[in-house]
């Protein structure tokens, strides 16, 4: 017999979010919260890449049953089915379209590891239909999408768990203790890198859809293209139709440890952005090599973030990571789990550490405990880290320096770069006017 409490956090559970519909996907709450065994149900949206880091994060977790595998691509699908039922030794349910998903009433969890063009609406409908949602940087594919993420979160009640690792790392919260303390000082710049091997992706050109793939699915709220594999399964991070270049992919671990480690929790007011492509006669439309500085003028902070995209140099041992600059001495933050710092006029080193967190496993624990306050990674900070990537890109689209208005969330006299903060839909796959 299950103790009271548990019983009392069922029923506020099952309470706990609202009424709305949109589309096809109806408000369903769970009517058992976390199923008759008492784990918490997830359902793994988008299996080919990111998606197999999420089955295995679930899978170490005891409180977790991983019920739903769903991708609109069938023969990936199945083929992670097998692969899963091999490890673990029993079936998961499978769907191509993540509509059904939502309607599934045992589903307590969806974990959204789709193109970026499908987050923030697989997240917004999976809020409207009682789920909670762990998201994939970047949480939203264009700059509005971030703040409508805020708004299902918040009016349906919804744990809503951002994808960026580091926040969990017991390293990083280490490291932007010291920075809070002052150990190197005034903090006033905070530079994001971001130096991948990124080799020429050629052009595949268009042909017939293969077999077992929903394409009208995969496409969702982008606008339809013919098919082409520059696109499916990887190669759409460079499309400005569905990716959003590196700046928006592996960048957004960076762009969110810049603003965590400089304590800034709004947008910068003054955005330049330079760069192009270089290197290869390719299909990418997104640019290889991309140098943005974000100002912070009241605060006096300012943000550098660049993209180098071959062969280069490291930055004091980093070609992923931070570097944090003070008035008494710098930090290096090299990948999701270690810093290093360096102080005085001759970089005496100082506190230095190595440690990791579960990410997944905060996400679970805020679900269970119906609490956002123990997230590490909550839906604002998909609205901050995406969004400044993408003041970046539209900073370097227009080719101009540009001034944004953080409490308008607009920029200012300028209609060309605001029409860039968000994009049209296609039907029915489309960001609801109000959620």
């Amino acid at each position: 017999m299950k103790n009271q409490d548990h019983l009392s956090r069922r029923e506020f559970i099952k309470n706990s979010a609202g009424a709305a519909a949109v589309l096809t996907i109806p408000t369903i709450i769970p009517a058992s919260a976390f199923g008759a065994n008492d784990k918490v149900r997830v359902a793994v949206l988008g299996l080919n890449g990111r998606g197999q880091n999420h089955v295995s994060g679930y899978s170490k977790l005891s409180n977790v049953e991983l019920a739903t595998f769903c991708d609109p691509d069938n023969t990936v699908l199945q083929t992670r089915a097998k692969e899963f039922e091999a490890k673990a030794g029993k079936k998961v349910k499978t769907e191509q379209d993540l509509r059904r998903v939502l309607e599934d009433k045992s589903i307590d969890v969806v974990s959204i590891a789709t193109p970026n063009h499908w987050h923030a609406l697989a997240t917004i409908w999976a809020c409207q239909a009682g789920k909670d949602v762990y998201v994939e940087k970047p949480g939203s594919h264009n700059f509005a999408e971030g703040r409508k993420m805020i708004d299902a979160a918040k009016k349906y009640k919804r744990i809503v768990q951002h994808g960026v690792q580091l926040r969990s790392s017991e390293a990083m919260k280490e490291a932007v203790k010291h920075l809070r303390d002052g150990l190197i000082g005034n903090v006033y710049m905070a530079r994001g890198l971001v130096y991948k091997w990124r080799p020429d992706i050629g052009d595949k050109g268009t042909e017939a859809v293969p077999a077992g793939l929903n394409y009208d699915l995969w496409t969702g709220p982008a606008e339809m293209k013919p098919f082409s594999r520059n696109y499916v399964h990887y190669n759409w991070h460079w499309n400005w139709n569905y990716g959003n270049g590196d700046i928006g992919n592996q960048g957004i671990h960076e762009t969110d440890m810049c603003m965590w480690g400089l304590g800034v929790d709004s947008f910068p007011e003054k955005i330049t952005s330079a760069g192009g492509k270089f290197l290869w006669n390719d299909c990418q439309e997104t640019p290889e090599v991309l140098s943005s500085t974000y100002i912070y003028p009241k605060e006096k902070k300012i943000i550098e973030f660049e993209v180098r995209p071959w062969m280069t140099n490291k930055e004091d041992g980093v070609d992923i990571g931070n570097i944090f600059y003070g008035s008494e001495g710098y930090m290096v933050v090299k990948g999701y789990d270690f810093y290093e710092t360096f102080l005085g006029r001759d970089r005496k080193p100082g506190p230095t550490r190595k440690a990791g967190g579960d990410h997944f496993k905060n996400f679970i624990d805020a679900v269970v405990a119906r609490d956002t306050s123990i997230q590490n990674g909550p839906v604002e900070t998909a609205h901050l880290s995406s969004g400044l990537a993408h003041l970046g890109n539209i900073a370097y689209r227009t080719g101009r320096a540009l001034t944004f208005d953080p409490k308008t969330e607009k920029f200012v006299g300028d209609k060309e770069a605001d029409a860039m903060l968000t994009r049209k839909y296609r039907a029915p796959f489309v960001l609801p006017e109000t959620v």
